[in-house]
């Protein structure tokens, strides 16, 4: 279907070679304000709040350019987002590179201004601090809200280095804060070593679902995302996602990478069975393309916020 000013589309294969053309999401038209539109794609190349490894700040980048690959209709679940929706790609937010808490402002002052409009934003990371300034600006609209977070750690670390705004300490903040609905909260994924023996314990003692990565080994998740649905019923819901909750040997383009995750299949039933509940906005974090020279990293994550883009309400299914 031709692009028009009523309904965007990507720009497909047999028009412009795939490493050709506009370097936008899935090679959507780009847009400088999120009015009219019903979702959008955005970037936050944010990676100053990082513990380990840097290089999240070109995630958006290689996202979009390995987002050339996608197309329209998902096969799967026979979504068809953009006969239905208006979406586009609004671009990065500029950051500022020398100052986190200045960044930090800047982030929320533009999903403020982006959800004056009503679009759902999906995001391209960016270390996981970026989730805090969105949920920030998420709760001045939709008040507390659920999250599905997938990830290999927390995210809920009280401080790191002295400081209490990093990307392991969003959702901590968020609790305190009172921008997350703890009792509709799952988190999934979530292994590796910690620092003290109730690293996990935090979570649940807040009313979090605590899903470790053990619980998912060798099993479909599709009944695990039943009870999800269940328990986060019809009020705005949040998808956090850090490819790092996935297995190394498939996404090892991240920063803070643990052995024993969850694997790509796993990844689309997560996403797919949220189907249903009223997802108000998405994230994709902690892409580091330096340290994946395949491109399987950004490739995935680019395919992962296609899904995210085809659970929305409104998507029609042919």
């Amino acid at each position: 279907m031709p692009d028009s000013p009523e309904r965007p589309q990507p720009l497909g294969g047999n028009e412009m070679p795939r490493f050709a053309g506009p370097a936008t999401m899935m090679r959507l038209p780009s847009r400088d304000s999120a009015a009219d539109l019903d979702a959008c794609f955005l970037g936050v190349p944010l990676d100053i709040g990082t513990s380990n490894r840097p290089g999240a700040r070109y995630g958006p980048r290689e996202i979009r350019s390995e987002s050339v690959l996608l197309r329209p209709y998902n096969m799967a679940t026979r979504a068809a987002p953009f006969d239905s929706l208006h979406v586009a790609d609004l671009g990065d937010v500029p950051i500022n590179t020398f100052n986190l808490a200045d960044s930090v402002r800047i982030i929320e002052e533009a999903y403020r201004a982006l959800l004056l409009h009503d679009c759902v934003p999906l995001t391209l990371g960016g270390d996981h601090t970026i989730a805090l300034p969105i949920l920030r600006a998420m709760r001045e609209k939709h008040g507390p809200i659920g999250m599905v977070h997938v990830d290999a750690h927390t995210d809920t670390s009280e401080a790191m280095f002295g400081e209490a705004v990093t990307h392991g300490t969003p959702f901590r903040r968020a609790v305190e804060e009172g921008l997350l609905d703890p009792a509709r909260v799952v988190q999934i994924g979530l292994r590796g070593t910690g620092y003290h023996t109730d690293d996990f314990d935090w979570p649940r003692t807040q009313g979090f679902r605590v899903v470790p990565a053990e619980e998912c080994w060798h099993i479909s998740l599709a009944p695990l995302m039943g009870e999800v649905r269940e328990q986060l019923g019809s009020g705005p819901v949040y998808i956090s996602f850090d490819i790092d909750g996935i297995d190394p040997a498939y996404a090892g383009g991240t920063g803070t990478p643990e052995f024993g995750g969850l694997t790509t299949i796993q990844a689309l039933e997560i996403i797919r069975g949220c189907r249903g509940l009223n997802v108000i906005g998405g994230d994709l974090v902690e892409v580091a393309p330096v340290y994946d020279t395949s491109g399987n990293t950004a490739l995935l994550a680019a395919n992962l916020l296609f899904e995210m883009l085809c659970i929305l309400p409104g998507v029609e299914y042919r």
